[in-house]
């Protein structure tokens, strides 16, 4: 099974969708960490969340969703741009007591809210929050889409593991091509009938055929999806400059070297002390011109 995403859209109709399927991106993820598989599970689902959001939006930039809780799991992130790459993180209370297998997204999370940030290569940069007054990860995402764009969208979202899926439905609001006015309706209740087994282990084909072989579906060419880090270390030298320049120096004048790493790749970063003291005098900007 590819890693990918595969866009349709039901003909005559203002109705479209996306499904999503992830094995090696997933696995990518998770080897790179050693979190529970509660966890692992609910970082699937927004693998599968962010890589559906994408495309939906069709950002030229990144795009991110964090999850803000205060229950064990404080934070959990994934972010995704238009080559496909994708990377996740998760923190939470090494002291909680998680369950075993998987737990419900309350559960873990608490309450809180949900940060999505939107970052166009050219343009300004758009926060939409939305509180965590859903039971699943994909119903506090509906409300986003509800609140924020004023789209009618329901999301499915799955994960064991080992797999990742999801399923998104969207109603435009151009009513001018739609010549089926039960078509949302039927399409959302046919959706609804989906398994897990289905949305992760069935071919999107297939699985399209299975769920909608009565509807007129045009599909598009798929888009691969991979593991993917923006890390360099430019950026991680701009995230050290928010320590302040103080700090950085007695670190430097204590241990010889700053050394980090990317919390998302685990790719390690050191700098010595005149790395350092170039980033600070590139962020003080150039001497005054004496006339």
């Amino acid at each position: 099974m590819s890693d990918q995403i595969q866009r349709f859209l039901f003909e005559r109709t203002n109705v479209r969708g996306e499904i999503v399927t992830l094995e090696r991106a997933y696995a990518d993820v998770l080897d790179r960490h050693g979190y529970p598989p509660a966890i692992n599970h609910l970082l699937g689902e927004l693998l599968a969340a962010v890589a559906l959001l994408t495309d939906t939006v069709k950002l030229d930039g990144v795009l991110s969703i964090e999850v803000r809780g205060q229950g064990a799991l404080s934070l959990l992130m994934a972010e995704s741009n238009p080559g496909g790459e994708l990377r996740a993180i998760a923190r939470m209370d090494e002291a909680a007591s998680l369950p075993e297998g998987e737990a419900a997204f309350r559960e873990l999370v608490g309450d809180g809210h949900i940060v999505i940030t939107l970052d166009p290569r050219e343009g300004n940069r758009y926060q939409g929050i939305v509180a965590l007054d859903h039971d699943s990860l994909g119903g506090c995402l509906e409300a986003y889409f509800a609140q924020s764009e004023q789209l009618p969208t329901h999301l499915w979202l799955r994960a064991d593991g080992q797999r990742a899926g999801g399923l998104l439905l969207q109603r435009l609001p151009d009513e001018s091509q739609n010549q089926d006015d039960d078509a949302w309706e039927r399409t959302v209740q046919l959706a609804r009938t989906v398994t897990t087994d289905e949305l992760l282990r069935l071919e999107q084909r297939e699985l399209l055929h299975r769920l909608y072989h009565e509807e007129t579906v045009r599909v598009f060419a798929p888009k691969p999806l991979h593991f993917g880090c923006t890390c360099s270390r430019e950026r991680i030298g701009e995230a050290l400059l928010t320590l302040g320049a103080r700090e950085l120096r007695e670190i430097i004048a204590e241990r010889g070297e700053i050394e980090t790493q990317c919390h998302f790749c685990h790719t390690h970063y050191r700098f010595g002390e005149n790395e350092v003291e170039a980033l600070i005098s590139a962020q003080d900007g150039p001497p005054p011109t004496l006339h």
